[in-house]
């Protein structure tokens, strides 16, 4: 059996466990290790989650990690990854990874890319060289990186945008998906398709259904959380996760806050990744259920109760007042340790959405968790 074959090859499998409504709990095997789902995966862009060591970062229950082929070509360079044992051994990192195309740069450095069919130009970031990301180049630099899921290159169409962009970006996003399939060799890496289409919902299932016609192991849905309200990511996801294949891994790239990760759930979301934990912690912002806390605020300044009471983080170790001091004394500790929180929080809650999926009480889980967040500050 190939990997592409269903989706488990003996490197990779996934089973849908329990149900409560569209809301699933399951089990995704890797050659690196098992994820309960639903996950979030704390993102390692260049090979590090910000800040954080890997060891402490499996301790805030973190299973799997991205990366971001894009930026790993640039520095340090895939084939010297490759050479110094693949992405695993250079990280220090010894469960599952997954890589990201390199499509959304071609959305988020926009000004900086021209895409043509053969593939996207860009120039790079940090020294103005060029670079071209074909869908063969995306897949021969991620099977260098060694990563257990590798993502399709996808054309990301920025909204607002006409419908006449979205949908040839969609079109060529489902071009661009077959190449990769064709360009995919590496038999202990499986690779996920990307449904774009805008927040048309005769776009998302015209490339849904192109797509699962292909038989990729796993499936994303892209291009949301990139400035149209929550309400109509959710609009989204109602009508495109149920185009997507049931017994096959669901992913929604780049989202999100913790209300958004209970609702991509309660809608057949299976895998999240955000950089909000490490962004906001490093900003002093926590997340706890009492809603977000902003530790710079003169009202901790004496405050000695715990960050979160029952929180296994070593930042709920130590007092508010700490923290606060921290930050404004400008101590590098700060940014890490709410950094650490925050990863731990959202690994907790989506923990905890698994416990109530199997118990049949997801709804009451999502009204226990806003109540709480609806008391912060």
């Amino acid at each position: 059996m190939s990997d592409q074959d269903g989706g488990d090859s003996l490197a990779f499998s996934f089973a849908v466990e329990a149900t409560d409504g569209a809301a699933r709990a399951g089990r995704m095997t890797t050659p690196h290790g098992v994820v309960e789902t639903p996950t979030f995966m704390p993102v390692g862009t260049v090979g590090s989650v910000k800040g954080i060591e890997m060891s402490l970062l499996e301790a805030t229950g973190a299973r799997i990690v991205l990366g971001n082929t894009y930026h790993l070509t640039l520095r340090p360079g895939e084939e010297r990854v490759r050479k110094l044992g693949g992405l695993h051994r250079f990280t220090g990192w010894t469960g599952p990874m997954l890589t990201d195309s390199g499509g959304f740069q071609l959305f988020s450095l926009a000004q900086r890319t021209k895409i043509r069919e053969e593939g996207a130009e860009f120039q790079s970031h940090i020294d103005g060289r060029r670079l071209t990301l074909s869908p063969e180049r995306s897949v021969a630099i991620q099977e260098a990186l060694g990563s257990d899921i590798a993502m399709v290159l996808d054309h990301v169409a920025g909204l607002p945008n006409t419908d006449d962009v979205i949908h040839d970006a969609m079109l060529r996003t489902i071009r661009w998906a077959r190449r990769s399939q064709d360009a995919h060799h590496r038999a202990d890496q499986v690779q996920f398709a990307i449904v774009q289409g805008g927040l048309r919902k005769d776009f998302r299932l015209e490339c849904a259904e192109a797509l699962v016609a292909m038989d990729f192991p796993g499936y994303a849905v892209g291009g949301l959380s990139v400035g149209e309200a929550p309400e109509k990511m959710y609009e989204t996801l109602d009508y495109t996760t149920p185009a997507l294949p049931f017994g096959k891994p669901r992913y929604l790239m780049g989202v999100g806050t913790p209300v958004d990760l209970l609702e991509g759930i309660a809608r057949g979301i299976d895998m999240f990744d955000c950089v909000m934990p490490t962004r906001n912690g490093r900003n002093a912002m926590a997340f706890t259920d009492h809603g977000p806390i902003k530790m710079r605020n003169l009202k901790y300044i004496d405050d000695a109760e715990p960050l979160e009471a029952g929180c296994p983080c070593p930042a709920c170790r130590r007092s508010r007042a700490y923290l606060r001091h921290l930050f404004v004394a400008q101590e590098m500790l700060g940014p890490i340790l709410l950094s650490i929180h925050n990863i731990t929080y959202y690994e907790r809650l989506v923990s905890r959405a698994r416990v109530a999926i199997r118990a049949g009480q997801y709804a009451e889980f999502v009204t226990q968790r806003k109540r709480g967040w609806g008391m912060g500050e």
